[in-house]
């Protein structure tokens, strides 16, 4: 739904040369025009209006000196450097465009017709007098010379299998009358035909077409030639076709022309000869003659060059040339370029650039060429409010469709409204001016501008015809008036050619009052040639684009309303310009100030000099949202507001994530056509032609918070119904105003049913911070009470329904019992049951089977089932069993033996079937000592053992029967202190005594022991055991207590002393009992393999601890040369010395992740990662390693102090003061080195620069380069945790000053 659009054109009229100009080219390397007439050739370069090279043909005799000579064809060869030139007298002439000499590579004696280059450059075809074709190399050196016309049809031949005859065959709806119809004859050419072949190549330069007079029907017929020289196919008899031919350069069809008796057509045929479509000119029978077809070079764009068959009365014949485009398989006429009767102003000859696909040359008879810059663009209306109908204008010749996508979306070529012109229109435009941006005026191509509105103001009204005005000096010049701007409801701006060939003139129209009354005109020159206008309502701004890419601002201050033109500036007072010129360009707002929008062809996007991304295929703006197409199939929304231009950079940049609402997938070549202004909808045409509606998730959520904050839940909720958006966000967005205004929520939905949707979508997941993230711009919101999110939603709801109507919203409020966290299934089953028995009185109350009902769609019936046996009203549970699929021979014995139990009993039976062990129990307890049994069975089997002994006093054989069984439970469960702890207290000392014995609780098993009591010789042999258990668990001073107190032997407590090392203790008992012989048999002699063993341990440990801090500062240097490596690239002249290093920290052998514990545990899988930490050389996180072995020697080496200490003073005592000296030398020097050491393997700043750079003040560039530094090493680096420093506890005091 694109119009072309003129940017620009340049004209020159200072050419000027005997004759009138025959034919030309374009040179691709430097825009130069080259042509030819009867008497020279000219190299002529309009932007400088300079003649490049010149030089005469009648000079040395290739065309005659009286001017009948003609010229057949001219190219432009860049290899070469020079210009062909093919005459009708037989010469093939190359002018060299360096040294203007002209050189006869060859001649013909028959004279040639015509002359056609390949697209290559590699073959040249030149048609003869005789009808023969000759096909030559670039270098003139013949290949093959073929007759045109011939009797085959070619290789392509059409193959028939001889299956039935036309007789029989079928005719669809013509019946078998068309078996017997005869073939038309084909009519001869028409008089004006000039009888020359036309010959046309295919883009990829394998096939040409030949069009030519058929000597035995004297009618054009085309053939179809290979690059070989040999003909494929052969057109079928076409009455009427004339003498127009044009191959499309994608390859695909032939376009011609063809006359009929009732209209005339664009014919277009496949390779094999036959037709393929049409469409029809907007001319009468016999009215024009097609001069040229031309095809632009990107196969959009088809030209139509046309003249007038009779001449008027002053004699003179009007020229035209007609743009048209194709889309969903219909024939649009976008441009219409009226020339006019004067002879001096026709184009002569026509052609498209090679290099920019919609720039159109042209010459005229009297060698005024002029360039035409056209772009394509979407012609819509500029509203921002609800009453813009979000109106699409596309322009089909004499007509002006325009489609309402506010009301519907109708694709094209169909239309909401069709506007009929009387004239081809070449431009649209709609009025700017707020509540009155459905309204739009035409330009058509005799330069009238005509005005539609609506009737009396009628926003949904059709647009009628109310005023017509002529600018004078537009008629008959299609370049006079373009960039028609409606700006305001009296005031067009547009923009005419200048006074000098660099500059523009802006022209500012008023409407007459009358339709025959010129407009108020005023004008303004301006340096540069101006290719585009904008203008934003919201601040009255005009944006001029010049050809450069140079921004300028329009004012029109005063009470005369003088124009004046200045520098686009910004806050900082730069100028603001686009780096290249775009084709598309719009204002807008960015982070609070206007700045200018444009797409190039290239599609770069830049918002001034700031190229913000290079993917773009279309952009709109609407309000505060920017909305792009990419090439990568994406649509983007952007709210402008809310960004800067660096933010707006970094997110078209950025891949985005799942919930990401900025970015969606969309076909690929979508385009953006409209964004219907406050609303959710997105209209994209495709590039087959077909519209699709979207609607935009970033749109969506922007709309509904909009309604939301205004408390329009009605709208809200049947947007997000429609759209699938989670009406979780109806709370989520605000929870606190939502609760305060339940009431109108419940009032604005109105149907049950939609509360009830409502009410069970609901969740405990915060939608706005997982699926649909708030804008970093909004407020923040007030988060709700700690309760759960559901319940409150819940209970909030049913309050306000049961205090407005409980009967009408009956269904919402069992609802809202249900979908509870833990639903209220007994509440919402008593409140059907209040239904029955007593049934609403007003009208369409909802009765106790309608709930019933409603409630087994919610519930699963077994479900409900159950929970009604737990309420233990039995006509309840009847209620829903009838409702249910279980067959009464299910239920009803169940039923029925229930209730010939005793009350207590049926409730235990009833709660043990729903698995309530705990109720049953109680219900079991009040049952009479009978059922006990039963009941310690059944704690037994649920493992009740807590909840049974509440139930029952503590005097009871109940109670103890209980704690009994309790015990063993635990003694099971390796609890055996908890089990002797319940049997003391029960009054069953002996297993209590086994139990605190099995668990070495000594104290308590003393204590039973005593209480029971034992005898003296148990009671040894009791601490004895205990003793040995202790010893097993390394509790030394335990067992020493035991054997001393209990056991009386004190021998044996004072070496258990010394085997766990505590002297002081040994020491006391060795004096208490008067036993000093063990002192020297066994206290010193331990003292002394103490110290040696600790010297030793400690020697050892500061080797270990050496060599690994060694080796982790050469994996860091390692790592730091790689890094540096990586920044300056594989180029960086030291790259091979690190190739040793680099292979053995990035070894394949070693795999960064691992698949197989993403399901464990958070214990198990911390362990899985400390297994990947090796100490092996090479390894991947061989530095963590390092620094895990490190702290954990530190940490070992500091809890020693207290032993040491310990030690130290009984080597002091027996007077072994060297060992003591040594030893505290040592550990002295261990705790020195490894203090000093921390700083090192842990530095400052190791933990912090882990993190990623984040927070309120972080950009979207910080954080993206935060990740990427982050992403640099290794990603196993990444999967272990680098350690803490360890702290050592330097308040300890373990040295001795005597040692000093």
């Amino acid at each position: 739904m694109r119009n072309l659009k003129l940017l620009k054109s340049l004209r020159s009229s200072e050419l000027q040369a005997p004759g009138s100009p025959r034919c030309f080219s374009v040179r691709a390397d430097t825009g130069s025009l080259l042509i030819a007439s009867q008497f020279s050739i000219t190299e002529y370069d309009p932007r400088t209006r300079q003649v490049v090279s010149e030089a005469s043909l009648t000079a040395d005799g290739f065309l005659p000196e009286d001017g009948g000579g003609v010229v057949v064809g001219l190219q432009d060869l860049a290899e070469l450097q020079s210009a062909c030139l093919a005459t009708a007298g037989g010469d093939v002439v190359l002018f060299n465009l360096n040294t203007c000499k002209l050189e006869c590579v060859g001649n013909v004696d028959s004279g040639l017709t015509s002359m056609s280059w390949s697209p290559d450059g590699e073959l040249v075809t030149l048609t003869t007098g005789q009808e023969t074709i000759i096909m030559m190399t670039k270098d003139f050196e013949p290949i093959t010379e073929v007759r045109i016309h011939q009797d085959d049809f070619g290789e392509g031949k059409f193959i028939t299998v001889g299956w039935g005859k036309k007789e029989t065959q079928f005719h669809g709806s013509e019946g078998k009358q068309a078996a017997q119809r005869r073939v038309q004859e084909v009519q001869p050419a028409v008089s004006w035909d000039d009888r020359r072949p036309r010959v046309t190549w295919r883009g990829d330069g394998q096939l040409f077409a030949i069009s030519a007079i058929c000597p035995q029907t004297r009618a054009r017929k085309v053939r179809v030639w290979n690059r070989e020289g040999v003909l494929q196919a052969t057109s079928e008899p076409v009455n009427g076709l004339e003498q127009t031919l044009c191959w499309k350069p994608s390859g695909s069809l032939i376009a011609s022309t063809r006359r009929h008796p009732n209209k005339h057509s664009v014919v277009f045929m496949e390779k094999n000869g036959l037709l393929h479509g049409d469409f029809t000119l907007p001319f009468g029978a016999d009215r024009v003659k097609v001069k040229e077809l031309l095809w632009n070079s990107d196969s959009t764009v088809l030209a139509v060059w046309s003249e007038d068959t009779a001449a008027g009365e002053d004699g003179r014949v009007n020229s035209c040339i007609q743009l048209w485009t194709v889309g969903n398989y219909h024939w649009y006429l976008k441009q219409s370029l009226n020339f006019g009767r004067d002879p001096q102003k026709a184009p002569v000859c026509v052609c498209w650039d090679p290099e920019r696909p919609l720039r159109l040359h042209a010459v005229t008879r009297g060698w005024t060429a002029t360039t035409y810059d056209w772009g394509w663009a979407t012609e819509r209306s500029p509203g921002v409010d609800a009453g813009d109908n979000a109106n699409v204008a596309v322009i089909d010749g004499d007509k002006i469709l325009v489609t309402t996508f506010r009301q519907s979306v109708v694709p094209p070529p169909m239309c909401s409204l069709e506007l009929q012109v009387g004239s081809p229109v070449n431009q649209v435009t709609f009025l700017c001016q707020p509540q009155g941006t459905n309204q739009l005026a035409a330009l058509t191509d005799s330069g009238r501008i005509l005005i539609y509105r609506q009737d009396s103001g009628n926003q949904a009204g059709p647009l009628v015809l109310q005023k017509t005005m002529r600018p004078l000096g537009l008629e008959y010049d299609p370049s006079a008036l373009r960039q028609l701007l409606w700006v305001e409801d009296e005031l067009f701006i547009g923009v005419k050619p200048g006074a000098q060939p660099t500059t523009s003139t802006l022209v500012k129209l008023r409407p007459p009052r009358d339709d025959g009354d010129a407009p108020a005109v005023r004008e303004v020159e301006v340096s540069g040639i101006v290719v585009g206008v904008v203008y934003r309502s919201q601040t009255k701004a005009v944006a001029l684009q010049l050809e450069d890419g140079q921004i300028r601002k329009l004012h029109w201050d005063g009470p005369d309303e003088r124009l004046s033109v200045e520098d686009w500036r910004d806050s900082s007072g730069c100028s603001v310009n686009f780096p290249v010129p775009c084709v598309q360009m719009s204002l807008c707002s960015i982070g609070g100030e206007e700045r200018p929008l444009g797409l190039t062809d290239r599609s770069h996007l830049y918002a001034g000099d700031t190229q913000l991304a290079s993917n773009v295929g279309s952009f709109a703006v609407c309000d505060d949202f920017l909305l792009v197409t990419t090439h990568s199939h994406t649509c983007r929304c952007l709210r402008l507001n809310a960004l800067t231009v660096r933010g707006l950079q970094a997110a078209l940049a950025s891949d985005g994530d799942h919930n990401d609402e900025t970015l969606r997938r969309v076909e690929r070549g979508s385009r953006i056509v409209t964004v219907v202004p406050r609303d959710t909808r997105v209209i994209l045409q495709m590039p087959r032609g077909n519209l699709e509606t979207i609607h935009h998730r970033a749109l969506v959520l922007a709309q509904l918070r909009t309604w939301l904050d205004s408390l329009r839940f009605g709208e809200a909720f049947g947007c997000m119904r429609k759209l699938r958006i989670n009406l979780n966000l109806i709370y989520d967005h605000n929870p606190k105003v939502f609760l305060e205004n339940i009431k109108t929520f419940l009032t604005q939905l109105g149907s049950i049913n939609h509360i009830n949707l409502f009410l069970t979508e609901l969740r405990e997941e915060d939608t706005t911070s997982s699926m649909y993230p708030r804008p970093e711009s909004s407020s923040p919101v007030q988060p709700a009470s700690g309760h759960k999110k559901v319940d409150v939603v819940c209970d909030a709801l049913r309050s306000a329904m049961e205090t407005a109507d409980a009967n009408k919203f009956c269904l919402s409020i069992l609802t809202a019992h249900v979908k509870k966290t833990v639903p209220e299934l007994e509440i919402a089953l008593q409140k059907v049951h209040e239904l029955r028995e007593n049934p609403p009185a007003a009208p369409g109350g909802v009765s106790a089977e309608e709930a019933l009902k409603y409630l087994l769609f919610l519930v699963d019936v077994n479900d409900l089932y159950e929970h009604s046996l737990g309420t233990y009203d039995f006509d309840l549970v009847l209620m829903v069993a009838e409702k249910s699929q279980k067959d009464p021979k299910e239920y009803l014995p169940f039923l029925n033996m229930l209730k010939r139990l005793e009350p207590n009993y049926q409730r235990y039976t009833i709660d043990k079937h729903l698995k309530h062990y705990r109720k049953a129990l109680v219900h079991l307890s009040k049952c009479g000592d009978e059922h006990f049994p039963e009941a310690l069975q059944l704690v037994k089997e649920q493992k009740l053992y807590s909840e049974a002994l509440r139930l029952y006093a503590v005097d009871s054989a109940h109670y103890k029967a209980l704690s009994c069984i309790y015990a063993e439970h635990l003694v099971e469960q390796q609890q055996a202190e908890q089990a002797g702890l319940l049997l003391w207290r029960c009054g069953e000392p002996v297993t209590a005594l086994q139990a605190f014995a099995g668990s070495s609780s000594w104290r308590n098993a003393i204590c039973v022991a005593q209480q029971i009591p034992l005898p003296p010789d148990q009671l040894a042999l009791l601490a004895r055991d205990l003793a040995e258990k202790l010893i097993e668990q390394r509790r030394y001073s335990e067992a020493a207590l035991l054997l001393d107190q209990y056991a009386k032997d004190c021998e044996e407590a004072i070496l258990a002393l010394i085997t766990g090392a505590v002297w002081e203790e040994a020491l006391r008992l060795i004096y208490m009992h008067n036993r000093q012989d063990i002192t020297e048999t066994n206290l010193k002699p331990a003292l002394l393999e103490a110290a040696n063993t600790h010297a030793s341990f400690l020697e050892a440990q500061v080797a270990t601890f050496t060599r690994h801090r060694t080796r982790l500062a050469a994996v860091r240097e390692q790592k730091a040369r790689l890094d540096l490596l990586d920044e300056d690239g594989p180029d960086c002249p030291d790259a091979e010395l690190y190739s040793e290093a680099s292979t053995a920290m990035t070894g394949s052998k070693y795999s960064h992740s691992n698949s197989r514990i993403s399901s464990r545990s958070s214990k198990n899988r911390r362990k899985a990662e400390r297994k990947k930490l090796s100490l092996k050389e090479g390894s991947p996180l061989e530095d963590r390693a390092l620094m895990y072995a490190l702290s954990d020697i530190i940490t070992t080496v500091d809890k020693m102090k207290e032993e040491v200490h310990s030690l130290l003073k009984a080597l002091v005592l027996f007077q072994f003061d060297k060992q003591a000296e040594k030893l505290q030398l040592g550990y002295e020097a261990a705790l020195q080195t490894m203090e000093a050491a921390v700083p090192e393997v842990w530095p400052d700043g190791l933990q912090n620069s882990q993190a990623p750079l984040t927070g309120p003040n972080s950009t979207a560039n910080s954080i993206m380069a935060s990740f990427q530094q982050q992403q640099r090493p290794a990603a196993a680096q990444q999967d272990a945790e680098i350690p803490t420093a360890p702290k050592m506890r330097n308040g300890v005091k373990w040295k001795l000053t005597v040692l000093k």
